[in-house]
C-alpha cells in the first residue's frame, strides 16, 4: 500500500484573531500542508498598537521557533498590518528574525505583495481595506516607500470582527476604492473573506485584484 501523499509543510504565523483558517487552506494544493500557529493574544482593537503588538520580534521569533520542530520548507508571517505598520525596514526585520529564529526561507504578506506588484509590474494601485483611516494610511506610506503611488482608497473603519464581513460590503469597497487610473486594486487584511469575489470583480473591473 502506497501513501500518505508526500506533504510540503509551510508554516503560517497567524495574529491570535485570525479566525479564516479555512480560507488560507483553499489557496493550497493538495500535496501542500500548513502548520499554523499564533501571537499571543493582546487586549486591543484593530489599530496601530494591535499591529505593533502582533509584530513584536519577540513572539515572531518564538513562534517561528515553534514551528522548526515540524520543518517547515518555509514560514510566512500571515498579518498584512503587523507587516507593513514599520515600513520596508520593518517587515524587513520580520523576515530577518524568522530567519534568525530558525526558517528555512521567510515572507510576510506585505512582502509578497510588493513581490506580486513587481511581478505585475504595476506602479499605480487602489487600497480597499477593513481598518481605520490612520492604519489604512500607514498601508498608503509603505506602497509609496516602495515607489509604488496609491491612487484610489476605501476603508470600513472597522475595529474589530473583521472575518464577520460579508462579501457583498467587501465587493462595493473594492469598487469604491478603485480608480480609472489603478492599475490593480489591493485588499488589504487576512482577516477580510475573499477567495469567492476575486474572479468576479477582476472580470468586472478589467484588472487585477490581489488580496492579503
Amino acid at each position: 500500500m502506497s501513501g500518505p501523499l508526500r506533504q510540503i509543510p509551510v508554516g503560517v504565523i497567524a495574529p491570535f484573531d485570525l479566525a479564516l483558517d479555512r480560507e488560507l487552506w483553499r489557496w493550497v494544493p493538495d500535496d501542500v500542508t500548513l502548520l499554523l500557529t499564533r501571537t499571543p493574544y493582546v487586549d486591543e482593537p484593530v489599530s496601530i498598537q494591535l499591529a505593533e503588538a502582533v509584530s513584536d520580534e519577540e513572539d515572531v521569533r518564538r513562534a517561528t521557533h515553534e514551528l522548526i520542530a515540524v520543518e517547515p520548507r518555509c514560514v510566512a508571517y500571515a498579518c498584512t498590518s503587523g507587516s507593513f505598520v514599520h515600513g520596508l525596514a520593518g517587515e524587513k526585520q520580520l523576515v530577518a528574525t524568522m530567519r534568525s529564529a530558525g526558517a528555512p526561507n521567510a515572507v510576510t504578506t506585505s512582502g509578497a505583495l510588493l513581490e506580486a506588484l513587481a511581478a505585475l509590474d504595476v506602479r499605480r494601485i487602489a487600497v480597499a481595506t477593513p481598518y481605520v483611516e490612520d492604519v489604512t494610511a500607514r498601508l498608503r506610506d509603505f506602497l509609496g516607500e516602495a515607489g509604488v503611488e496609491t491612487v484610489g482608497s476605501a476603508q470600513l473603519g472597522l475595529a474589530a470582527e473583521i472575518w464577520k464581513v460579508p462579501y457583498d460590503v467587501t465587493a462595493q469597497l473594492v469598487r469604491d476604492a478603485d480608480a480609472p487610473e489603478a492599475e490593480a486594486v489591493f485588499v488589504s487584511c487576512t482577516n477580510l473573506p475573499t477567495y469567492d469575489v476575486i474572479a468576479p470583480l477582476e472580470a468586472e473591473l478589467g484588472k487585477p485584484v490581489l488580496t492579503a
